[in-house]
C-alpha cells in the first residue's frame, strides 16, 4: 500500500469541553468516517472494521472521551494493531481550567468527574488522568482562545486533502507577553534582534509589510539565525517524518508578536517549504491584538 493509498485514522481526545465534539463534526465535513463517543470495548471491533474495510474507508476518526477510563491504558496496544497499514494519529484537544469552567457554566452542565465536588476538582482530577496520554499524543491543540468557527477552521487547514504531504509544519508566529503557545513542539526567540516597535514610521506597520520585513532580516544576526535555525530543523523534521509524525507545530516570538516574529516566521516558511516531504502554513496567532 502507499503512501497515498494508506488509510488514516485519528483518535480524537483530551480534556472535556475543549471542543471534541466540534472536531468530530469538522472532520465529518471532511469526509472522514466519524464514530463519536465510541465505548471503549467497540475499539478493538473497529481496528478489524479498518482492517477489513480497507481503501473503502480511508479515513476514520474515532472521538472519545473520559467516559471511556480502561481505554486509556489499552491505547498504545490498539494503536500498535493498527499499524500495519494504517497512519494512526492521537489528536489532543486541550485548554485552561479557566476557559473549561467558562465553557461547562455556560451550558450548565457538570463535568463528568465532579462527583460531589467543584468544576476544578472535576477538571483537576481529569487533567492528572490524561497527562500521560497528552505527553504521548501526536498532536495537541489548545482552544483555549478558538470559537467554534476558528477550531473547525484549524481542522480544516490541518486535515484536509491537500497531497498527502509526509509532514505538515505550521509556522506560528507569537508575543511573549500574552504567554507561550500550549501546543507547539518547538518554540524560538527573535527578541534578541532591535524591535521595530520604537522606530516610529515602523510602529504601526506589522512584520507583513516589507518596510518591516526589510529592517528586521537586515539587523545583525537575523539571517544567520534564519540559516542556522532552518538547518538544525532538517534532521528534526526528517526524523519526525521516520517515526510518523505528520504534523508539527515551531512558534517563533517576540515581544508582542506583531514585527519582528511574523518577519522571521515568514523567511523561515519558505526555507522550511524546500525541504522533501514538507507542507507549511504561517500563522500568527497576536497579529490582531494592540
Amino acid at each position: 500500500m502507499t503512501v497515498e493509498d494508506e488509510q488514516e485514522m485519528l483518535i480524537v481526545t483530551g480534556m472535556s469541553g475543549a471542543g471534541r465534539s466540534t472536531v468530530g463534526n469538522a472532520l465529518e465535513d471532511l469526509g472522514w468516517y466519524v464514530v463519536d463517543n465510541l465505548p471503549p470495548q467497540m475499539l478493538r471491533p473497529l481496528v478489524e472494521l479498518v482492517e477489513r474495510a480497507g481503501a473503502s474507508l480511508p479515513r476514520i476518526a474515532a472521538v472519545v472521551d473520559i467516559r471511556g477510563r480502561d481505554f486509556f491504558s489499552e491505547l498504545r496496544d490498539i494503536i500498535q494493531a493498527l499499524r500495519t497499514g494504517v497512519n494512526v494519529r492521537v489528536v489532543f484537544l486541550d485548554a485552561t481550567d479557566a476557559v473549561l469552567v467558562r465553557r461547562f457554566e455556560s451550558v450548565r452542565r457538570p463535568h463528568p468527574l465532579q462527583g460531589n465536588g467543584t468544576l476544578l476538582d472535576g477538571i483537576g482530577a481529569e487533567r492528572t488522568r490524561l497527562a500521560e496520554l497528552r505527553e504521548a499524543s501526536d498532536i495537541v491543540v489548545d482552544t483555549s482562545d478558538l470559537n467554534i468557527h476558528q477550531l473547525a477552521t484549524l481542522v480544516t487547514d490541518t486535515f484536509a486533502e491537500a497531497g498527502r504531504a509526509g509532514l505538515r509544519v505550521t509556522l506560528q508566529s507569537f508575543g511573549f507577553k500574552y504567554g507561550l503557545p500550549t501546543d507547539s513542539d518547538l518554540v524560538a526567540d527573535t527578541r534578541f534582534l532591535p524591535n521595530p516597535f520604537w522606530i516610529p514610521e515602523l510602529r504601526h506597520l506589522t512584520g507583513e509589510d516589507a518596510a518591516v520585513s526589510e529592517y528586521v532580516l537586515d539587523q545583525p544576526g537575523a539571517r544567520d539565525f534564519i540559516d542556522s535555525y532552518a538547518k538544525a530543523l532538517e534532521p528534526v523534521l526528517a526524523g519526525y517524518q521516520r517515526e510518523n509524525k505528520r504534523h508539527a507545530t515551531i512558534a517563533i516570538g517576540c515581544t508582542g508578536g506583531k514585527h519582528r516574529s511574523v518577519a522571521m516566521a515568514r523567511e523561515l516558511g519558505e526555507r522550511i517549504a524546500a525541504m522533501p516531504g514538507v507542507v507549511v502554513s504561517v500563522k500568527h496567532r497576536d497579529l490582531g491584538r494592540e
